[in-house]
This record gives C-alpha cells, structure tokens and sequence, in this order.
C-alpha cells in the first residue's frame, strides 16, 4: 500500500522522495498540507496540498487556472497551480492505495490540487505599503479579467428567503444545536436588513476575478507580497468586488475607513475602472456573509458529513454570526470614499 506523501508525490511527478505530508490549516472548502520531501535536486523541496472537502467544480478551476496565467503576465505573484502527470489540475487519489486520514494527510478517495509552497508572512493590513500594492494587485486582476459574459454564481446574487430561513432554523432547533436562538434572532434582525441591499449584477460591470481578496489570502515572502487560494475565481460585478475588499481590508466593522481610502486611491491610479456609489455596492459582501451563515448551518447539522466536519462548521456558524458586516459601518466607508471618484 502507497503511504499517502508518496502517492501525491507519484501522482505529480516530484521525485522518488522520500516524502512527509504536515497539516497546516483548515479552511471552509479545504484542509492544506505541506509535502515536503526529496525531489532528486538533493536540496530538498516544498508543496502545498489542498485537499477538497466537498469535491469541485473542473470548469472552475480551469477559470483559476486560466485567471492565474494571466493575472501573472500583468506582474502578479501567486503559487503555481500545478498540473499531474496526466496534465490535469485535479487529482483524484485512489481510495484503496491511501493510507491518509485526518493525522496522515488526504484520506483515500479526496481529491487535490497542487501548488507552489510559500515562505512568508501573514500580510498586516495596516501597513500602507501593502494597501498601496493591494490596490494596484486589483486593479490588474480587473484588468486581466476583462471580457467576462457569464453573469455570477447565485453564492454573489442572492440569499435565502423568510421561507428558506425559518426552515433552516426549525432544523437547527430540532438537532439541538446551541445557537439556534442566535439564529432565530439573526433572521429576524440582520438577515432582512442586510438582504434588502442584495440585488443582480449589471451585466456590463462583469469581469473574471479572484472572488476572495482578504488580507488572509496574502502572504509577504522574500520577493515581496504573494495572493493565494485562487479557487473562487470566477465571474463578479468589479464594482462589487471592490467594494467588499475595501471593506475588508479596511477592517470591517471597527475598521479605519482612512485604509480602505488609500487602497481605493492606488485602485484608481492603477486604472481600476470600478466606482464605489453607496451601500448597494455592497451587495456582493452581504449576499456573501448571509450565504455563508447559511452553508454553515446547513453543514452542522448535515449526517453525510464526518463528524470532523460538522465541528467545524458549527464553530463557523458561530463565528460568522458575531462577524456580519454592519450597515452604518458600510455608510461610514461609503461616505469617506466620496473623496476619492
């Protein structure tokens, strides 16, 4: 029987190795491991596994893929999506040749992507260099995915229903759950108020883009600032996007507006075409965060999942409930980014 590193490492091409597999984090769709191992250089070398949780969708990473080449060629540093020994950006490891698990790397049947290992530090949001290169990163991504005509996934457009939601909480409520009267009293409260602003796209606002610019998703290596985890690219209004990563990286509700000013300035000096107009810019960010409450709950109380799973995504129910953006925090943003259209 394969041990699961060197299977990955087979299954890539990477050398004879030998091969060890480390966790690194967790994340709503993907746990990250490090293969490190010998690739026959003799100096030794790193990748970054992602195991997908919940499977994926091929055509959309050959977006990622697609969007990451061209988002390179406009100077953006990022991992390498790396392609298997078949040239495919998936891989599927065979559920009997694996003896991986939740300490030993992917379990047997996962499937993976693999990419470049970074060496870095997490990004500091307050630094205004890094909002500087921030905005100028995406007002190049804006440009690299001109040309878009799909309208976005519904996860942008819309949110769940009054209907949609009382059934929801009804089925937290009868699995016991903890925090089924924190939910109760966020769909009376937050969820209507914030999906009033949730509305379709403008078609002629469509560009290809990364879909979750964080400053979680930047790490600082040697060479300077490096975007990760690619795997939501797709179809998204620019002004939109914009508008949910100023808010983000200006630090959301208790956040310093001044920060999201001078990323939307060096946005626009770097030919950024997006305008933020007010709260109903924000309709990306909403749809988002309420959408992410619900996958959550969903995922809590889902029995085909692992019971690892469903820790994980009540914790994230949780968190995400005491994390909902804030409209007055949006119309403070909003008002101070008057200064700069």
């Amino acid at each position: 029987m394969h041990d699961t590193a060197d299977l990955v490492a087979e299954t890539y091409a990477l050398g004879s190795g030998p091969w060890t597999l480390a966790p690194v984090t967790r994340g709503a769709l993907g746990q990250i491991w490090k293969l490190s191992g010998d690739d026959g250089s003799g100096s030794g070398s790193s990748w970054a596994v992602k195991e997908l949780l919940f499977g994926c969708d091929r055509e959309q990473v050959g977006r990622e893929a697609a969007l990451r080449q061209a988002a390179e060629g406009l100077g953006i540093a990022s991992p390498r999506l790396m392609p298997n020994r078949a040239g495919a950006y998936v891989s599927h490891l065979d559920a009997d040749g694996s003896s991986g698990g939740s300490s030993g790397g992917p379990s047997g049947g996962s499937q993976i992507k693999l990419y470049d290992w970074i060496d870095g530090t997490r990004a500091d949001a307050s630094d205004p260099d890094l909002l500087d290169w921030f905005g100028r990163t995406m007002a190049l991504l804006h440009r690299a995915g001109e040309g878009e005509s799909r309208m976005p996934s519904p996860w942008y457009e819309r949110c769940p229903g009054d209907d949609e939601w009382a059934k929801l909480h009804a089925e937290v409520g009868r699995a016991g759950m903890p925090w089924a009267d924190e939910l109760g009293r966020f769909i009376a409260g937050s969820a209507r108020e914030l999906a009033h602003w949730v509305t379709p796209s403008d078609p002629g606002d469509l560009v290809t883009s990364h879909l979750d610019l964080q400053p979680q998703n930047v790490l600082v290596g040697r060479d300077g600032p490096v975007l990760l985890d690619w795997d939501n690219a797709g179809s998204a209004s620019a002004e939109r996007e914009l508008a949910r990563a100023l808010f983000v990286w200006s630090g959301g509700n208790a956040g310093d507006v001044e920060a999201g000013v001078r990323v939307a300035r060096a946005y626009r000096s770097a030919g950024g075409r997006a305008v933020v107009q007010g709260p109903q810019s924000f309709s990306m960010l909403f749809a988002t965060a309420l959408n992410y409450v619900r996958v959550q709950a969903e995922c809590a109380i889902d029995p085909e999942v692992t019971a690892e799973q469903r820790e994980f995504a009540s914790g994230q129910a949780v968190a995400s409930l005491g994390q909902l953006p804030d409209l007055g925090a949006v119309s403070r943003l909003s008002t101070a980014l008057e200064r700069v259209w």
